[in-house]
């Protein structure tokens, strides 16, 4: 594990899950990155929450690395989609490819940024609606043109996920349901795996 600073303006830091070492284990660096979003940060959500980490541990096993990132001061969700931003930006600077993914709140910021089209592949766990008028994950769906993914919690009641899944379904996205609560408790491995081997699959 690598720490990085994040460039953009804003003190954003990530932690980078290597999935190999040229120096270390004489295997060849990865060549495809996935950017992982955070849940609600005014909720507790940090890089280090169990799901970003159950992806990750698929992700790097896969040979694809993993930057989890924690989020600069509060901004409502406009400076959080900056963040996300930037930390694609950072990826796609060093990687061939790169992913997209998110939990809750940081689910409705991949599917946000996934749709300005910089990414290679964006994947959305239990992601709510909208964090604002403005910042409408299900309005800017259809303008994603990468693989896509979403997967959700038939007992979820903390996240306003239904248009999401609704939308996913018109638009053909890939779609994996548990039968779950927001949080997935007891299943982050499964949700690792749901998610990681996709994401591998669409990189």
């Amino acid at each position: 594990m690598t720490d990085v600073l994040v460039p953009g303006g804003r003190d954003v830091r990530g932690s980078l899950d290597r999935a190999g070492d040229a120096g270390g284990t004489g295997r060849p660096r990865a060549d495809a990155c996935v950017v992982a979003c955070p849940p609600h940060p005014q909720h507790r959500g940090h890089r280090g929450d169990e799901r970003l980490r159950a992806v990750s541990a698929v992700l790097t096993a896969g040979g694809v690395d993993c930057l989890r990132f924690d989020y600069g001061d509060w901004d409502e969700g406009y400076g959080e989609r900056a963040d996300a931003r930037n930390a694609v930006a950072w990826a796609r600077e060093r990687y061939d490819r790169v992913g997209l993914f998110g939990f809750s709140f940081g689910g409705c910021l991949a599917l946000l940024v996934g749709a300005e089209g910089d990414v290679d592949a964006a994947s959305a766990l239990a992601p709510t609606a909208r964090l604002a008028a403005d910042l409408d994950a299900v309005a800017t769906m259809g303008d994603i043109d990468c693989p896509a993914q979403v997967v959700y919690g038939t007992r979820d009641d903390t996240a306003d996920w239904e248009p999401v899944v609704e939308r996913a379904r018109e638009l053909d996205f890939a779609l994996r349901e548990f039968s779950a609560d927001h949080f997935f408790v007891g299943q982050a491995g499964k949700v690792g795996d749901a998610v990681g081997e996709w994401l591998l699959d669409a990189l």
